[in-house]
């Protein structure tokens, strides 16, 4: 106690001194918007930067797996296209015309990679930091996937960095269909088990079973139809008793999430124009 009294008194001139210039340049920061916003600024730059290193050392020492895993996706997925090919060519006559329609849906859309650099999974408003932003393409209300299938949606964009709402989101509706079955619904998240979502409003004259797969309906201009959300794992009534609310296991992994796809339509930011101008119609008529 002795030793702590006397390095005070021997530099109390040079500590009261650090104390003030702290409080000085919180006070400038603090009620100076010019020298605070570029603060922000910096500092989310440093943050973002600190978060992509730590991704990208993640990412490393998960090569590996991550190979193996792409590896045999991609030897699946070149299996149900050659064996769709051959049963819609012994169909149809015609060998041509699947790959023509998959060339024109595959040139609709356009697909950015990027890096997860910040992701949460234990918390209701959940969201996810990639590395492309304003700079790459990249716009709000843009669809992200994964090579699994469905994350969410962009929500913020920066120059350089995007914030995504995933479907771990309390906030995130995306809809959604039955696959092969034809019902529309969409997707809900209460929280908790980051494994597992909820598909809300199936019709109660629907049929379907456990085991079916839930995709995107393509009934919006964020994604295409058919991108896997979830297998359907529990089937339950509404609250209201008047359609089915479904527990699907979600087909991407958000606890080991680390390259995503945002989906660029080329029409995209027509699209989103025209809604944008009928919503102002709709208020002037109001």
């Amino acid at each position: 106690m002795r030793n702590l009294l006397d390095f005070l008194a021997k530099y109390n001139n040079w500590l009261l001194f650090i104390l003030l210039e702290v409080m000085s340049i919180a006070m400038l920061f603090q009620y100076n918007s010019y020298q605070g916003s570029v603060w922000f600024t910096s500092a989310n730059f440093v943050a973002g930067k600190g978060y992509e290193l730590d991704s990208a050392l993640k990412a490393f020492f998960s090569l590996t797996k991550v190979n193996e895993e792409l590896t045999v996706r991609n030897f699946t997925l070149e299996r149900q296209v050659n064996q769709l090919a051959r049963l819609y060519g012994k169909a149809t006559g015609d060998t041509t015309v699947l790959q023509r329609l998959a060339l024109g849906n595959i040139e609709q859309y356009k697909l950015v990679m990027a890096k997860v650099v910040s992701n949460t999974v234990n918390r209701k408003d959940n969201l996810i930091t990639i590395d492309k932003g304003r700079a790459d393409g990249i716009e709000a209300d843009m669809g992200v996937t994964s090579g699994n299938g469905v994350v969410g949606v962009v929500y913020l964009v920066s120059e350089h960095y995007s914030i995504v709402m995933p479907l771990l989101n309390v906030k995130s509706r995306i809809s959604c269909s039955i696959r092969k079955r034809g019902y529309f619904g969409y997707t809900s998240w209460n929280g908790g088990d980051c494994f597992f979502a909820n598909v809300e409003d199936i019709p109660r004259h629907a049929h379907f079973k456990k085991g079916d797969w839930v995709e995107t309906s393509g009934y919006s201009s964020i994604f295409p139809p058919g991108i896997a959300v979830g297998k359907i794992v529990g089937i339950y009534n509404s609250s209201d008793g008047l359609s089915y609310k479904l527990k699907v296991h979600l087909a991407t992994d958000f606890a080991n999430l680390r390259d995503v796809c945002v989906i660029t339509d080329k029409s995209f930011a027509e699209r989103k124009e025209l809604i944008e101008s009928a919503r102002d119609s709709i208020k002037i008529k109001n």
